[in-house]
């Protein structure tokens, strides 16, 4: 979707791999079969929107609110000082070992970028995303991630990214093929959560895209998340469920708390809360104001909070919109369960850093030049 929160790219398994590629690839690219590609999001433009639209570019891109007052960023040389790339490794998050950044480090040791994209990208941990329908299989493929992290007492982060009409249609459309499928999808993938604690980031702009969908449509989507949330929460009591907030560019809080309640993030029995930012740029401190004014107009109980997504908003959005790997963006705070912000449950790497957007490289895919840019910067 062209004026949508973000841009996924549809394919694999778990996380890195995008089946919808050829195999051609260069020394900055890597790939690993079974394990899909985090669906990539991108930023809006820098004016407001009137609503995503499906056809004015390739890829989802959120929109992005009128100007607002200067938040509390820190600034460039307090930045410097913070840089996120010296904060230690989460004790508690789990890091999958099969990804395309770890296939990379693995296969160009001699590369002069591999000392940097090795330490400051490969040992983070970041979300696993199930972006094909594959039902099938699907449940060991999810269980191979969650007994991961249970073997470990870390906590994995997974992304179910199936929802008929994903993405408006555009350039990551796919996944189930209606939502009675969806439904089955759903129930395969809760089978796979295990007992052990999981965070599980549910469907990446299925509410905040939800614009170009009918009332009616709109309304069958929602009862649809509402039952996966309750159905991922029976299965694994431990499972924390997110729902798709957008980001503090898209939708204003009340218009996407409304959404969301219709789509079962204020009751307990389907959510833990809201999720913002994913594969985009914002810088935290707009995703915190902007998800506490979600939550606040959301209602529900007061235990509900929000996961971040910070892999690549170090520098916050681009001032002109550019959503396409844009330049001069860098690693955001490291994953974290420890946020110390009220209701602000975790800061996250959803995106892999380093997974292009389709500029720097064929979309999806890593690319060594765009992670060493980010981890560099």
């Amino acid at each position: 979707m062209v004026v949508a929160a973000s841009v996924v790219v549809a394919t694999g398994a778990v996380a890195g791999v995008l089946s919808a590629f050829d195999d051609r690839r260069g020394p900055d690219q890597a790939r690993r079969p079974e394990v899909s590609a985090s669906p990539r999001m991108a930023p809006l433009p820098a004016v407001p929107s009137a609503s995503p639209s499906a056809t004015e570019s390739a890829s989802p891109t959120p929109v992005i609110s009128a100007p607002r007052a200067p938040s509390p960023t820190p600034s460039p040389s307090r930045t410097r000082k913070m840089r996120e790339r010296t904060t230690p490794v989460s004790p508690r998050l789990y890091r999958h070992p099969d990804s395309q950044v770890l296939d990379w480090v693995q296969a160009h040791s001699g590369d002069p970028r591999h000392a940097v994209i090795a330490s400051r990208i490969v040992d983070q941990p970041a979300a696993v995303w199930f972006a094909d329908y594959s039902p099938d299989t699907l449940t060991a493929r999810v269980a191979a991630v969650t007994s991961g992290g249970a073997a470990q007492g870390r906590v994995p982060v997974v992304v179910p990214y199936a929802i008929p009409g994903r993405d408006c249609g555009g350039y990551s459309q796919g996944g189930a093929p209606d939502l009675d499928a969806y439904d089955a999808w759903i129930d395969r993938f809760a089978d796979g959560l295990g007992s052990g604690e999981v965070i599980v980031v549910l469907e990446p702009d299925s509410v905040a895209q939800a614009e170009c969908l009918s009332a009616g449509e709109r309304a069958d989507r929602f009862a649809s998340l509402a039952r996966a949330g309750r159905v991922l929460k029976a299965a694994n009591p431990r499972a924390r469920v997110y729902f798709d907030a957008g980001h503090s560019g898209w939708n204003a809080p009340g218009k996407q708390a409304a959404w969301l309640r219709q789509a079962g993030a204020a009751s307990p029995e389907s959510s833990d809360g809201i999720f913002s930012n994913v594969s985009n740029f914002h810088t935290t401190a707009d995703e915190v104001a902007y998800d506490r004014r979600v939550l606040d107009a959301l209602g529900g109980p007061a235990s509900l909070g929000a996961v971040i997504d910070t892999s690549r908003n170090g520098n916050g959005a681009p001032p002109d919109g550019t959503w396409c790997d844009p330049a001069g963006r860098k690693l955001g705070r490291t994953p974290t369960l420890s946020t110390g912000e009220d209701r602000i449950d975790a800061y996250l790497w959803v995106k892999l850093p380093g997974e292009s957007d389709g500029c720097k490289g064929k979309p999806g895919t890593f690319t060594a030049s765009y992670a060493y840019d980010l981890a560099s910067s």
